[in-house]
């Protein structure tokens, strides 16, 4: 049963070999990694090329321009599919955000569930590195989003998952709408309409220490609108 873990990256220069090292570190079997780079500036995809040309369990698409994290993934996702093997796909943070020591968490608990979310929001989950603000913004959010769409998934907002690929393969990634932040969003409420069998692991989420974060305030406040259009239009 072949895992393929999809890192979109964008200016991730510091972090990108580490957080390939660290995960192979794990000795995951039969695990792969396809490194989804938006054209960055700083040389992230040449690092990217340089790295796959050393390891055939690696491999790089390269997209012309910065159209967001969820265009960036729908490629990884489709790439993936194209691996008659690959049961378990991962979408992950390339700035150790995410960390990789919970990857064999996410593949034990993906063995009686759809899709497995990565969850700060749970008993023994949480964040590391924010401030009080950034907190207060994303449980807030969390709470009135799941408030509105009426799902009970309590960390609607991350990006750490791991979904089989029935479950990716139910879903038609070509009418997902949402490219940045609302991706994840949109993503699982189309998961639990569809009535997969999600379930949340707990996580802590670690401030990115390298590079810059793509987080705001104004993408989080744009996300509530989009969230009402989410509710009241078919799915």
């Amino acid at each position: 049963m072949r895992s393929i873990i999809i890192l979109p990256t964008y200016n991730e220069k510091e972090n990108i070999k580490a957080i390939v090292r660290e995960i192979f570190s794990l000795n995951i079997p039969d695990l792969g990694i396809i490194i989804v780079d938006d054209n960055s500036p700083d040389g992230t995809g040449r690092i990217a090329d340089e790295l796959a040309a050393g390891d055939r369990r690696i491999r790089v698409l390269h997209r012309q321009q910065k159209e967001g994290l969820g265009r960036a993934y729908v490629a990884g996702f489709k790439k993936a599919l194209e691996d008659p093997e690959a049961e378990n796909i991962f979408e992950m943070d390339a700035d150790f955000s995410h960390q990789p020591k919970y990857l064999p968490d996410f593949l034990g608990a993906i063995n009686s569930a759809d899709i497995v979310l990565g969850s700060r929001y749970i008993k023994g989950g949480g964040v590391q590195n924010w401030n009080f603000f950034r907190r207060f913004i994303s449980t807030s959010a969390n709470f009135v989003i799941r408030f509105i769409l009426g799902v009970k998934i309590r960390d609607l907002t991350g990006g750490f998952k791991c979904f089989s690929r029935r479950a990716l393969l139910s879903l038609d990634f070509d009418k997902v709408e949402s490219s940045g932040y609302n991706f994840q969003i949109e993503v699982n409420y189309k998961a639990y309409k569809e009535g997969l069998k999600i379930k949340e692991i707990p996580i802590i989420f670690v401030e990115r220490q390298a590079g810059n974060s793509k987080f705001s305030t104004a993408i989080m406040l744009e996300s509530f609108w989009k969230v009402l259009q989410l509710k009241f239009r078919k799915i």
